[in-house]
């Protein structure tokens, strides 16, 4: 392989492992909130308890996506110079604004959020958790202004090759942002309601019936219940922007070939791109054209429209496009079955309870379900993109620094093994701390609630 494949290939596998835990942290941290919340207006023990235990998690969560970002944005430098020496007087404002108004405002309240609790009034803990959550949300507010940029650009010149700014609203609100936000924020939505619900029946099938669990696994099965109708109406939106500004993204998604209407649904399919055509499909009459143009016969883009005379192709390799798509999509139906059918079951027996012991087991590896719909959503979008960088202003071998494929095959190598290795202490500890807890902590310090006085105790002199 080349030192361009063998580039694309080291950044997509760091960037693979730095979104699993900002994809945690994003929604945890509202999730938290809600628990303090409710434990300050019910005074309720239970919501404490599982606050205790999800900050935990928090905090494994931001500390591994903290050093997995560091690592990755050496890469703007090592791997792709091009990138920044192009359009740089762009990505490099949007990520300074990110520190300025995320990475400060964690670093500031972090530590009270996380070692405070009992050291400082709880009105002041439970503002340091908004704040907190807060932060994650703008920081994943401004990578998705870059990387919508980086889809739909807006707002900026070209001069003597470099991109320059003239409109910065036009820039931040380009035309995919709201799309590719909410889609982003609905994804950490889920991917922290299945963690919830999956890590809580786990406890509950190692015996724990504590009201801390069976108010964590209702939180978890209703957020998941009422999120995933929303991120596939969000979805379908995404798509119809991106039909618009990319359809040749969209044809590969849909394993199109040729520009028509009646385009079926493929729910399976083998594409073969040496051929042009695809094999062994299975679909649903015209089920593509009613999704994409809302009627049967709407006409669909098809792959060689992007394919000039001279047989340079401009379309992204459609394989990968194609089963990642897909993939997203089926988890996503793997999620509204099993939530809903546990909100049913919940509904018709008295809570959960009631839930039956298939279910719960149903739902252990389920737990991190939002890592592969979000996985396969991310290199759906991002390979959907390929050849270009950014579209239509700079491409991907335009920006690949000139290093021997030898000296990135090694470096990917090592990242490789030492990311497999984290995420499977990461996943490890997850689990040990699920035992542990329903083996029952001792006791922590109490959590004043808001008003309360706080003793402090000096050493005797």
């Amino acid at each position: 392989m080349d030192a361009l494949l063998l580039s694309r290939i080291q950044f997509g596998a760091n960037i693979s492992f730095h979104i699993l835990f900002p994809t945690i942290t994003i929604a945890l941290g509202w999730v938290l909130l809600f628990f303090r919340l409710r434990f300050n207006r019910t005074g309720d023990e239970a919501w404490l308890e599982a606050y205790r235990f999800w900050v935990k998690v928090f905090a494994l969560s931001f500390a591994m996506g903290v050093v997995s970002g560091i690592t990755m944005s050496f890469q703007f430098g090592t791997n792709w110079p091009g990138f920044m020496e192009t359009v740089g007087n762009i990505a490099g404002p949007l990520l300074a604004y990110e520190v300025l108004t995320a990475f400060f405002l964690e670093a500031v309240f972090l530590g009270i959020m996380l070692f405070g609790m009992s050291r400082v009034p709880g009105w002041l803990h439970t503002l340091s958790t908004f704040l907190v959550a807060f932060g994650t949300t703008m920081s994943a507010f401004w990578i998705l202004v870059l990387n919508s940029w980086m889809h739909t650009p807006a707002g900026f010149e070209m001069r003597d090759g470099v991109a320059h700014a003239t409109d910065w609203m036009a820039i931040i609100f380009n035309p995919s942002m709201p799309y590719r936000l909410a889609h982003m924020l609905l994804a950490s939505g889920l991917t922290v309601a299945f963690l919830i619900a999956g890590i809580s029946a786990f406890r509950s099938l190692l015996g724990d019936r504590t009201a801390g669990i069976r108010r964590t696994l209702r939180t978890g099965i209703m957020m998941g219940a009422v999120l995933i109708p929303v991120q596939i109406l969000a979805g379908d939106m995404h798509g119809l922007n991106t039909l618009e500004h990319q359809p040749q993204k969209v044809a590969a998604m849909e394993g199109n070939w040729d520009t028509r209407g009646n385009v079926p649904l493929l729910l399976f399919a083998i594409p073969d791109e040496a051929a042009r055509e695809n094999r062994l499909e299975i679909g649903i009459p015209n089920g593509a054209s009613l999704i994409l143009k809302h009627h049967a016969d709407g006409v669909v883009p098809g792959l060689n429209d992007f394919v000039a005379a001279d047989g340079t192709v401009t379309h992204p390799p459609v394989a990968p496009v194609f089963f990642s798509f897909r993939i997203m999509v089926g988890t996503g139906m793997a999620m509204l079955l099993l939530s809903w059918a546990a909100v049913a079951l919940m509904w018709r027996r008295g809570g959960v309870d009631g839930l039956p012991k298939p279910l719960l087991l149903a739902m252990v590896p389920m737990a991190f379900s939002g890592w592969v719909a979000t996985l396969a959503g991310w290199y759906t979008t991002e390979i959907g993109r390929q050849p270009w960088l950014v579209q239509g202003v700079l491409t991907t071998e335009a920006a690949v620094a000139d290093v021997p494929a030898p000296m990135v095959a090694t470096s990917l190598g090592a990242y490789l093994a030492v990311y497999a290795a984290l995420l499977a202490a990461y996943v490890g500890v997850l689990f040990y701390l699920a035992r542990r807890a329903a083996k029952g902590e001792p006791p922590e310090a109490h959590i004043p609630q808001s008003g309360e006085a706080i003793a402090i105790e000096t050493p005797a002199e």
